[in-house]
Formats: structure tokens, C-alpha cells, sequence
């Protein structure tokens, strides 16, 4: 595998920030943060029961909740957010599986068991993988609804692959975007943007600490101590890897208004890692032929399938998969809900 310099220092938002970097610039020639992309093509990707076989032939670790006991109507493809993997759709996997839809999800680089665990791969190597796995899915079932499931960053990626000039080209019936990650560094500000560019370049190797898992992500007590336990969760993520990250939120935001898409937009009013203004920012920007459709939780958190009344979002996803033009079940978007765990 090669490994690219990136080339988010040119990404400064304002002036007091660019300010910050040129005074750092000698030093930040010493170091910067690192991508390591996918390597050379050797191979027509395969999409294996465990694994997604990728055009440079790693193998990516792949989940698969089939429908049960009748032919799928429909396939949901789960992308994780950072510091996850695909086991982060085990339990709405059960219940979309109880509903005669089938879940496919993987680890992205970087992430889970994939190769280079806690390195950043780069947005394109990102979105090729993405558009490997949606290609295989729509191969195995051509007349099958496929929806893309994104999870904060997974969504974030979803927003940047579908923006891309040939983003139609993806065969994506619709999208999911789950707490989509929209902190950029416009939203940040310039001084902290700034300073967390210099930390990039002068130890693009330290650790930042924990992930959004100690931010109050869920109310669902049990199930942050089985994750706090699970060692394929990146609790200690590099800052360069956090400054991937950044990077692919600001694509996010130049991409949105290019997605042209049906999207649901699922959002807990709880969520202490991406904030309603940013969030709300970006869906803004998303365009009216995407019909977004918002669901609010009044007492949802950032792990919205994995609360408490996870189960009640999960129902929201079955019927807007069924029928996108039909009103949630919950009620979720004609005004904020609080959804109850059910009985």
C-alpha cells in the first residue's frame, strides 16, 4: 500500500485561520498527516458471504442479515460511523429482517478488522469501496429496491459519493442519513480550526482520546459498556485519522446540494456529538428533487438504532424503505416525537 500526504491544509475557512497556519508553516513542512489509499488494481471486486474482495485485492470483512423466511423486497446496505463497524447494524438488521429486507454492511478501511485499522484511507478510496459494494448488491438482485444506510460518518460518505460529478451513476434507490456528521470547520470556527490544523502537521501520530462514545451518544447504558468492551472499536483514533474525518465533512458540505437522491434524515434532539446547527446547516443544503424527508426524536441520542427506542427508529426506516411518500409511523416527521422503548 502507498501512503499519500493530504492535502486538507488547503482547506483553511477563514482568515484568522489561515493566519494561524502561515505562522506555523516552517513547522508544519516537518510532519503531516498521512492517508493510506487503496493500492493498485488487480482484480474485479467480489462480494464474498463474509468479505468484500476489493480491486486491490484486500479483503474487507462483510455482515449479512438475510430476510427471514421469505425472498428479501428490498436490501439496506449499512455504512458505519468512525471508530464502528458493520456490527453496529446487528440489532436494526433483526428487525429489517423480520420485515423481509436483507442487510449487507462492511468495515471500511481503517476501521473494525479491515486492513490498516486506525489509519485514514481517503475519501476516494472510500467511496470506491462504497461504490464496489453497491454495484455487487444491485448485480445479485437488478430489480430489487436498494437503500444506502449511513450512520454519521457513514452518511457524511454517502453525501460525498452521491455529490461526485458521476454521483448518479450510483444505483442507489435512496438513502438514510442517520445523524449525519456535520461538523466542518466552518462550523468549528477559525481559531480552533487552525489550531487543529498545526496538531495535524506536528503529531499527525497522537492520539486524541475517546471517540464520540464518551459524549453521551445513547442513552442505552448496557449496550455503551458492551461497545467500551469490544476491542474492534477505535476508542484512541489517530489525529490524523480525525483529521480524515474533518476533511470528509467539508466535502460533505460542498456535495450536498448535489445529492439527488429520496433521503430520509434521522436526527435525535439529544445528540451531543453533531449539534442541531451544523446538522441542520447541512440538510438545509440538501436539494428539493431529493424530497428530504426529517425525522426528529425528542429523545433520541447520536446511536439512534441502538437507544433505548431504537426499535421505533428502525420501524421509521421499514416504512420509509416500503413508501418513501408515506408519514413515519412515529410521527417523527410532522414534529419531534418521544419515542418509548415498546413493552
Amino acid at each position: 500500500m502507498g501512503v499519500m500526504r493530504s492535502t486538507g491544509r488547503k482547506r483553511f475557512l477563514s482568515r484568522r485561520g489561515l493566519m494561524v497556519g502561515l505562522m506555523a508553516a516552517p513547522l508544519l513542512d516537518a510532519c503531516a498527516p498521512t492517508v493510506v489509499p487503496a493500492g493498485p488494481t488487480v482484480r474485479t471486486p467480489i462480494l464474498q458471504e463474509d468479505a468484500l474482495v476489493s480491486a486491490d485485492g484486500e479483503r474487507l470483512p462483510v455482515r449479512h442479515w438475510p430476510a427471514e423466511g421469505k425472498a428479501a423486497r428490498a436490501t439496506i446496505l449499512g455504512l458505519h460511523g468512525f471508530g464502528d463497524y458493520s456490527a453496529a447494524f446487528e440489532e436494526p438488521a433483526k428487525a429489517w429482517s423480520a420485515a423481509g429486507i436483507e442487510t449487507w454492511a462492511w468495515d471500511q478501511r481503517g476501521f473494525g478488522a479491515s486492513p490498516h485499522r486506525g489509519r485514514w484511507a481517503g475519501s476516494e478510496t472510500m467511496v470506491a469501496d462504497l461504490r464496489a459494494m453497491v454495484a455487487l448488491l444491485r448485480a445479485r438482485n437488478p430489480e430489487r429496491k436498494l437503500i444506502a444506510v449511513g450512520e454519521s460518518m457513514g452518511a457524511t460518505l454517502l453525501i460525498v459519493a452521491l455529490g461526485e460529478p458521476n454521483g448518479n451513476s450510483l444505483a442507489l434507490d435512496g438513502v438514510v442519513l442517520a445523524a449525519p456528521a456535520a461538523r466542518t470547520r466552518q462550523s468549528f470556527g477559525s481559531v480552533a480550526s487552525g489550531a487543529f490544523e498545526v496538531l495535524a502537521h506536528l503529531v499527525p501520530w497522537l492520539p486524541v482520546g475517546p471517540t464520540s462514545i464518551d459524549f453521551h451518544p445513547s442513552d442505552n447504558t448496557e449496550m455503551l459498556r458492551k461497545v467500551a468492551r469490544d476491542p474492534l472499536m477505535l476508542t484512541n483514533p489517530r489525529t490524523d485519522q480525525v483529521y480524515g474525518l474533518v476533511n470528509l465533512m467539508d466535502e460533505a458540505w460542498e456535495a450536498a446540494p448535489r445529492v439527488h437522491r429520496p433521503a430520509l434524515v434521522l436526527y435525535g434532539l439529544g445528540d451531543g456529538v453533531v449539534p442541531r446547527g451544523p446538522a441542520r446547516a447541512l440538510v438545509e443544503r440538501l436539494p428539493a428533487d431529493a424530497k428530504p424527508r426529517i425525522a426528529l426524536y425528542q429523545n433520541g441520542y447520536h446511536m439512534l438504532f441502538r437507544d433505548m427506542a431504537g426499535a421505533v427508529v428502525t420501524s421509521d426506516v421499514v416504512a420509509w424503505v416500503n413508501n418513501p411518500d408515506a408519514g413515519l409511523p412515529s410521527g417523527a416527521d410532522r414534529g419531534p416525537v418521544s419515542a418509548q422503548r415498546p413493552s
